[in-house]
């Protein structure tokens, strides 16, 4: 059983660790503000949910896990508030999005 558990534990902080990685590739290849943006809020979801749930394991049924669980909870929470204000204020400073792959000149929604 011990083995199972650090099989399932290091796939998922390998899985987070590659979430992460690809994230922050996404966040400085990616064209304007609200790409990169998202592209970060993505990572900043599914990542640390795997990497913790990969300590949790590793820990075990301990404070340890509960004070995991307890900052995962935090920044579930606070991730995509702080994503939100973000583009918000982008968008109410009049920053707009790169449009070049948007609709043709002259069409109509």
């Amino acid at each position: 059983m011990d083995i199972a558990l650090d099989i399932l534990s290091w796939l998922l902080l390998t899985t987070g660790g590659i979430f992460v990685f690809v994230g922050g590739v996404g966040a400085l290849r990616m064209p304007d503000l609200y790409t990169r943006m998202h592209a970060a809020s993505v990572t900043d979801s599914i990542a640390p949910i795997l990497i913790f749930v990969g300590i949790m394991l590793q820990s075990g049924l301990s404070l340890a896990s509960v004070k995991l669980a307890a900052i995962l909870l935090f920044l579930l929470l606070t991730g995509p508030t702080a994503s939100n204000a973000l583009a918000s204020a982008a968008l109410l400073s009049g920053y707009k999005a790169d449009e070049s792959d948007g609709p043709a000149e002259g069409s109509e929604k």
